[in-house]
């Protein structure tokens, strides 16, 4: 029996209600919405940590950060200091690896930051990324083209897919597997300041943004920008997340990327139907708050560090023409963690069933989820570790450091949908965040590893955001590793 084609498009930075699919009214995303109708629509898909590289590891392990070590975004300006040939995620069973074994053909198209480029990462047969993960601009990327080096003058989103197109296009007799991760719609400077305009800009020249908000500067945000200035180290403006939901060209930049990345989703929809039988999925690494409880960025732009609803949640859409029936929504909570899982069991492989990653491939399939477990969604930021299920998100703080004393807090998502109000200092709550807490130790407790684990005294791959905090927690000899035994 053949086993399906897969392609999986990652895109960089988006929450779930940037699309018009999800609700936007100001986003033009004709091909997304109409792939949404033909599939499968999750309404409360999240990611299990608030960076980059750490949701990428974690898509293409199964495994949350606390596991695969991956906390943080890798930070490519050490790039020098790095082990030659060394890859974030060698030595751990990956989804490329799983599929090469069960006779897929593999290859990446994008930004790859989970280690150096230069050399292929463990599991693709097709390699095709860019140098840097801290996306500085759309256009005149260092490309590594499976050994080959270029600088590609156009935009990146145009440029991978065109290379993927090629790919899934080529006459083989074996399925393929896809990945292509867009260093867009990004939504972070210097990105989205560049002069340079793309075919979709003047979709925006005059859109009024009215679905970002505008609330005044939170406390934390404030706090966190300090934070990341202090410990930066130079070379990157951190003030965006103060005052990118007042810049009106930047938020358009954005908006008009993700027009950019729709077109694109239509060619690979129509090569993927081109080469029969392919099961297309789109996500996104984690979210964006886009103003929201007054900051622009990812969960880590505040301090501590949150995992609201606008930063945790992603867009998750499935589509297999004649498989999945269409028009399909689900309101099950699931994480873009659970795709490792998900698409092993759909093609027919083995996988992890220890593992956190749970697999959805029989709610494509029409059936009843088996070992699906409590409706509910765990994630992680260093500090802060979250739970979702449909009615709470709690937030757990870490509280071993009494120079940095944080908080938990505690939302009714159901009474409260923008999460305003913490409930946790509220003393007929504490039953409610009792339960919850003890869930949390109890997960991370049975799942995480000890090198990887921060909260007892392990040490992170690479980068750490909150290094103040673990310093002060675990004395001034703790710093993050390269890599540690994964056996």
């Amino acid at each position: 029996m053949s086993k399906p084609n897969i392609i999986l498009v990652m895109t960089d930075n988006q929450q779930a209600y940037t699309l018009g699919c999800y609700g936007n009214y100001e986003t033009v995303t004709p091909n997304l919405d109409k792939f949404a109708s033909e599939g499968f629509r999750f309404d409360k898909a999240y990611c299990p940590n608030a960076f980059c590289s750490a949701c990428r590891a974690s898509t293409l392990t199964g495994m949350l950060p606390s596991q695969h070590g991956v906390h943080s975004w890798i930070d490519d300006r050490n790039m020098e200091d790095w082990p030659v040939g060394w890859h974030a995620l060698r030595g751990l069973a990956t989804l490329p690896e799983k599929l090469k074994e069960a006779g897929y053909r593999t290859g990446i198209f994008g930004k790859y930051h989970l280690g150096e480029t230069s050399s292929t990462g463990p599991g693709w047969d097709k390699w095709v990324t860019m140098e840097h993960g801290h996306v500085r601009s759309f256009y005149k990327n260092h490309i590594t083209d499976d050994g080959q080096s270029y600088i590609h003058d156009g935009h990146a989103v145009d440029f991978f897919t065109d290379k993927a197109a090629e790919f899934v296009e080529a006459d083989n007799d074996q399925p393929f597997f896809a990945f292509i991760p867009y260093p867009s719609p990004y939504g972070h400077w210097p990105s989205t300041t560049e002069e340079h305009e793309h075919r979709f800009a003047e979709l925006y020249e005059n859109c009024r943004m009215e679905t970002i908000p505008r609330v005044g500067l939170s406390a934390e945000a404030v706090k966190g920008y300090d934070l990341m200035k202090e410990g930066s180290g130079g070379g990157l403006d951190f003030s965006m997340v103060l005052r990118a939901p007042n810049n009106l060209p930047s938020l358009r930049n954005y908006y008009s990327q993700i027009s950019l990345i729709d077109e694109a989703v239509g060619r690979l929809v129509e090569a993927g139907d081109r080469a029969c039988d392919t099961i297309f999925v789109f996500t996104s690494d984690h979210g964006l708050s886009l103003g929201h409880h007054g900051f622009w960025g990812h969960g880590a732009a505040t301090w501590p560090s949150n995992l609201h609803q606008a930063a945790h949640s992603i867009p998750m859409l499935v589509r297999h023409p004649s498989k999945i029936k269409e028009g399909q929504e689900s309101p099950v909570l699931v994480s873009n963690m659970d795709l490792y899982s998900t698409l092993l069991d759909y093609v027919g492989s083995d996988f992890d069933q220890d593992l956190p990653s749970r697999s959805f491939a029989g709610l494509l399939r029409g059936e009843e989820l088996a070992n699906w477990g409590e409706d509910e969604v765990f994630s992680e930021q260093e500090e802060t570790r979250v739970l979702r299920t449909p009615q709470w998100a709690y937030f757990r703080r870490f509280d071993g450091s009494s120079n940095w004393p944080i908080h938990d807090e505690l939302f009714d998502v159901i009474a409260d949908p923008g999460e305003t109000k913490n409930l946790v200092v509220d003393p007929q709550y504490d039953a409610v965040a009792g339960e919850l807490a003890a869930r949390i130790d109890r997960f991370f407790e049975q799942q995480a590893r000890p090198d990887a684990d921060m909260w007892k005294g392990g040490k992170p791959i690479q980068n750490s955001m909150s290094r103040h905090l673990w310093k002060d927690a675990w004395g001034e000899d703790w710093n993050p590793v390269y890599s540690y035994d994964k056996e």
